[in-house]
């Protein structure tokens, strides 16, 4: 080929197919999170001296110790130790090894080792290069859904759409906690289809879940999963990046993977890391476990993109080292205590909820709305912060089914929780006449 003619990397039928969706594309939205905080400081003005309660957040790290300095100080020795250069798309294999040895203890049995784990630079980044390798393994194709809760994490709504996948989510009751069922999973692959043909790429199950809380037994998360294969889906993404912060046992990968079939292993993908167990939010450690064949897939577009940080994967390895209970005590148990501290609040005042396990409690404020002729959880959500100097984050932020609830973040001390509870109370009897007392839902024992 002469020098002087223009040349194509990969052959003419490997070029990407010209396909006009960026330009029809929904914009994707900012996160509204980042406007609660706006409220809050409209509440500091008029009240300088104001206590004010901030039970929006998902950071441990800003509402309770955060990572232990001295596994901060064993991670600054870990870099000096191994230097400022490049390392591996996957990271390094002393970090897989840690993952696997110290964390989750894999038996050799499951036939799943270092080679199935990724490093990756957060939760977020994490699931960026899963719903990549999830669409090009699966069915090979972009613009199928992943499929989501009725009311899941905002970043669900919207991350896959911005790697090429459509986000569906599944049918779920209000009186269940909007949970997935076998039969809602079955009818979202119907309705794909009825939609130019298209799939469904991946099931996403949360659990614990962000933002209702609500908490699947592991014999439950297996059967969604087998309800998901049956109907064709390819792959099962389970976001476990809550399940440490419980008062009972957290999830124990090695039964789970031998509960399946080799087969059905290789179609599962987990998620955890350390922005929430170990309040270490702005470290951006997660991980990947999953079949080679994803971590291979994930880890050679890496190599393009984004490499993980050395200094997150040091703090990673001190505290799995350390025996990961020990090293997240000062997140996990005051986020325990607190939870006892909120279920009996809210049994007390009557307050219908959701309450499993992680980090938050999902509300009904439905009937106050209505004493107060307000819209949606929104506009609750403002006269909380701006006249009463609590932040909640409304329910409808995360989906209009949600629109008359609200997620309390209770990863705070005890008596902090008990506090910004009765100011929710007070703020909800000061907008109109008291609704009778309603039913409670609770979680955990799912």
């Amino acid at each position: 080929m002469p020098e002087d003619v223009p040349v194509t990397v990969v052959e003419a039928g490997e070029l990407v197919n010209v396909d006009p969706s960026p330009s029809r594309m929904r914009p994707i939205p900012g996160s509204r999170m980042f406007e609660i905080r706006e409220a809050l400081a409209v509440y500091r003005k008029t009240n300088p001296d104001g206590r004010v309660f901030d039970a929006s957040q998902g950071d441990g790290g800003a509402s309770l110790p955060g990572v232990p300095d001295g596994l901060l100080e064993q991670a600054f020795q870990l870099q000096l130790e191994h230097g400022t250069g490049y390392d591996k798309p996957f990271g390094t294999e002393m970090f897989r090894r840690s993952v696997v040895e110290d964390y989750w203890r894999l038996d050799a049995a499951t036939g799943w080792g270092p080679t199935n784990v990724i490093s990756c630079q957060g939760g977020r980044d994490a699931l960026a290069k899963a719903y990549e390798a999830i669409q090009a393994l699966g069915h090979g194709r972009w613009g199928d859904f992943i499929v989501v809760s009725r009311v899941p994490w905002i970043s669900y709504n919207w991350g896959p759409y911005a790697v090429g996948a459509n986000v569906m989510l599944a049918p779920g009751s209000e009186a269940r906690a909007w949970e997935l069922t076998p039969e809602g999973i079955a009818a979202c692959v119907d309705a794909a289809a009825g939609m130019d043909g298209r799939k469904v790429a991946a099931l996403v199950i949360t659990s614990p879940d962000n933002p209702t809380g609500r908490t699947l037994t592991p014999e439950r998360q297996l059967e969604l999963t087998r309800a998901a294969f049956r109907a064709g889906i390819p792959f099962v993404l389970f976001d476990w990046i809550y399940h440490r912060v419980t008062d009972g046992d957290p999830h124990d990968l090695n039964a789970f993977l031998g509960a399946m079939e080799p087969g059905e292993r290789e179609r599962c993908i987990f998620l955890d890391g350390l922005t929430k167990s170990l309040g270490a939010s702005n470290i951006r450690n997660a991980h990947l476990v999953a079949p080679e064949r994803v971590i291979r897939f994930i880890q050679s577009r890496a190599s393009h993109a984004v490499i993980p940080s050395f200094f997150s994967q040091a703090v990673a390895v001190a505290a799995y080292r350390m025996g990961f209970g020990d090293a997240a005590r000062s997140i996990v148990e005051p986020t325990n205590a607190s939870r006892k501290v909120l279920g009996s609040f809210l049994a007390e005042k009557g307050l219908r909820h959701v309450l499993g396990k992680g980090y938050y409690a999902f509300i009904d404020v439905g009937p106050w709305l209505d004493a107060a002729g307000l819209a949606d959880s929104a506009e609750l959500g403002a006269i909380l912060a701006e006249q009463h100097g609590l932040a909640v984050v409304p329910g409808v932020y995360f989906s209009p089914w949600g629109g008359r609830w609200i997620r309390f973040s209770y990863a705070l001390p005890p008596e902090e929780t008990a506090a910004a509870a009765e100011r929710l109370w007070a703020a909800l009897e000061g907008l109109g006449r008291r609704p009778p007392r309603q039913g409670t839902r609770d979680s955990a024992r799912e």
